[in-house]
């Protein structure tokens, strides 16, 4: 998958969080989540348009760490909504599925990238 593909489904899954948030129930707790999760849902998406632009590859990498952080986050609310039955577990699967696949694929590209700063420090120390 290349950058652009990725901002592409880590947009969709932003407009997923946010039509999900629309069908939590109207109570205090589930709106305190709501905020949350909509943050925590859609700045992926932001962040790694951000990272995209970044100056260097340690630019790239801490804002690929902000969008890591942020991914775990919205597992763990998404996790909350399922287990306090605010949306039917069932229905919450395939977001669930994709914020967990999104997360692995941020995490291998934070591991390759950091593999080619090794390698390139390692280089530079050679000469």
């Amino acid at each position: 998958m290349n950058s652009e593909e990725l901002k592409i489904r880590l947009k969709v899954f932003s407009l997923r969080i946010i039509k999900m948030v629309d069908c939590m129930p109207n109570r205090i707790s589930s709106m305190a989540i709501a905020k949350q999760i909509v943050r925590s849902g859609t700045s992926p998406a932001a962040n790694y348009r951000a990272a995209c632009l970044g100056k260097s590859d340690k630019d790239f990498l801490n804002k690929l760490k902000m969008v890591e952080e942020e991914l775990d986050e919205t597992i763990h609310w998404l996790e909350i909504i399922a287990e306090s039955e605010m949306i039917p577990a069932n229905k919450l699967l395939g977001l669930q599925q994709e914020a967990h696949e999104l997360y692995k694929i941020i995490v291998s590209s934070i591991v390759t990238t950091r593999n080619r700063l090794a390698k390139e420090v390692e280089s530079s120390n050679r000469k």
